[in-house]
This record gives C-alpha cells, structure tokens and sequence, in this order.
C-alpha cells in the first residue's frame, strides 16, 4: 500500500465533493456526462479501506486510531455508494458528517508529522481525478 497515494485520494477527493456539492446537483443516478461523484467515492472508500487495514495493528495509539475513524468514514461512504442515486444535497451532508471531517483532520496531522514542509516550501495543491486513478 502507497500511504501517502492513499492519503492524496482522500484528500483530493474531499476537494471535489465540496465542489461537487456546490453545484446543487439533484440526486439521479450518474449517467451521461459528468462529473460525477461515484468513482471518487469509490476511490475514497477503497483508500479509507486500505489505510485502515495498514494501521489496525499498529502499536502506535493515534494509527489506531486514524485506522478506526477511516473505517467509520468508510462505512458512511459505502452507505452513500449504496444509493441508486446521489445528488448535491446528500453530498453535502457526508461533506459535513464528523467521521469525513474526522479521517481528513487525522491525516492532515499525520502527514504533517511523517512529512513535514522543508523550511520555505509551500503545500501544492492536489487534484485528484477518479477518471485516470491506477
């Protein structure tokens, strides 16, 4: 597992659910052009998966704990994939849940701790597009 490709998906992709969000989209199953919020979702979901299977056994209290909240954010995310349709509205409400908002805070912590910006360097900003994901 790439923790860092993980954290990126995770990361990006909450960019573009709140741009998605925005757009005030109704909910309908996504066909036709896009975007579209599922394949993002799903990305998201298999990265939450991921990380939480890498830190479950970690002696380290705070992986425990990043693993538990990726697996609650994972199970609100597998909820919402669960729908036949998704719209803007109910986008905006995983947007807001606690466990999202939870997992993005414990990464933003942990990459900061592994990987600290050298002296000077700036945070790029990530895109992610679930489009072209390996």
């Amino acid at each position: 597992m790439d923790l860092a490709k993980s954290i990126e998906t995770i990361e990006a992709g909450y960019e573009f659910l709140l741009a998605y969000a925005a757009q005030g989209r109704p909910a309908q199953a996504e066909t036709g052009p896009g975007p579209h919020a599922r394949p993002t979702l799903e990305g998201m979901a298999q990265a939450m998966a991921e990380i939480a299977g890498a830190l479950a056994g970690s002696d380290n209290e705070f992986e425990g704990v990043i693993a538990e909240d990726c697996r609650k954010a994972g199970a609100a995310i597998k909820f919402l994939l669960a729908q036949e349709a998704i719209g803007s509205e109910i986008v905006d409400n995983l947007n807001a849940s606690i466990h999202l908002r939870a997992v993005l805070t414990d990464l933003f912590l942990y990459s900061e701790a592994v990987e600290p910006l050298a002296e000077g360097e700036s945070a790029q900003p990530m895109a992610y597009d679930a489009a072209k994901s390996d």
